[in-house]
């Protein structure tokens, strides 16, 4: 947590929501790689949780007195969890490209509901976010610790980041305990993970709960710190994007996730400025971005397929054996 303080204390705002981005976005890669490296369930809908944690969020943020924002996320991640719960009742009977498609169809008709309950939930436009005002005591424990006023960008950048840490210390408990252990038994062979006595069932359901909570709470960061909650920031691709992290980064890895979040966050960017600073126009630029994004998924797949922690884990692995041989 030094670390995150020490680069929002020395970035701008624009620096800030990107920390923020990456904050949110690790939490639900965290969350989906647990739920596909960890269980080996497909899922391509992720982003359709986060699209119920954010919509939670900016309902529960609509009035003149909001409630604590604490009580806000939690309930972003419990209105997820009860969706989750719901649909890994449903999905714990399909496997491989079945469950995939399903998941696929909840991506694309989530979107779609605000469309239809327009004058409660925005339609189109979405509806509007507000930050609560920053508590009186963070403010001044930060300013008598770094000598600044906090702003609200910094104050989302130190709210995601520490529910990014909580998040994944839970997510690592769970996977080196007896539930890990069992995701990974149903994972390898379901036949011999049955034999066991391990309930395939409430296997599958659980880590598909424990995935929709995460991307819930994603949600909820995530209109937040966009200050909206629209269909549009819901789509189908951010699903993609997701899934596409846990790739690059590896799977069934919470250090991988959040690699995958740091790709998912910097790269565009990155790509676009390079653009820019080769004479592309800013259109050009921009849509230089997800190019280069595909163009390394593509060659991570070829060359790492265990993703960039799965590299150097092996690559560590080899120089132990030539040191021992």
């Amino acid at each position: 947590m030094l670390l995150v303080a020490v680069a929002l204390e020395s970035t701008d705002a624009f620096r800030n929501g990107q920390l923020a981005a990456m904050a949110y976005y690790g939490i639900a890669a965290g969350g989906l790689t647990i739920l596909i490296g960890l269980n080996g369930q497909i899922s391509l809908g992720h982003g359709a949780f986060m699209a119920i944690g954010a919509y939670t969020a900016a309902l529960l943020l609509q009035g003149g007195d909001p409630l604590p924002l604490a009580v806000i996320l939690a309930a972003a991640a419990a209105v997820a969890l009860a969706a989750g719960a719901l649909v890994g009742v449903a999905a714990a009977r399909l496997h491989g490209p079945y469950l995939a498609g399903a998941t696929l169809a909840l991506a694309v008709a989530i979107p779609g509901i605000p469309l239809y309950f327009g004058e409660t939930l925005g339609g189109e436009q979405g509806l509007n976010v507000g930050v609560p005002e920053i508590p009186d005591w963070f403010a001044d424990a930060v300013f008598f610790l770094t000598g600044q006023d906090m702003s609200r960008s910094r104050y989302l950048g130190y709210l995601g980041w520490f529910c990014l840490i909580v998040t994944f210390v839970l997510l690592a408990n769970l996977a080196r305990g007896r539930v890990g252990r069992t995701w990974r038994a149903v994972r390898d062979n379901e036949v011999a993970a049955e034999l066991a006595g391990i309930n395939l069932g409430r296997a599958r359901v659980l880590a598909f709960v424990v995935s929709a909570t995460c991307a819930g709470l994603a949600g909820g960061l995530m209109a937040l710190s966009a200050r909206i909650a629209a269909p549009s920031g819901f789509t189908l691709t951010l699903s993609l994007l997701l899934l596409s992290a846990i790739v690059l980064g590896g799977l069934g890895s919470l250090v991988g996730a959040l690699i995958g979040a740091a790709l998912l966050t910097f790269l565009p960017q990155l790509v676009t400025g390079l653009g820019q600073d080769i004479g592309l126009s800013d259109v050009r630029a921009a849509e230089l971005a997800p190019l280069i994004y595909g163009l390394v998924t593509v060659l991570v797949v070829l060359f790492a397929p265990a993703g960039i922690v799965g590299w150097f884990r092996a690559a560590r692995r080899r120089r132990a054996e030539r040191r021992t041989s």
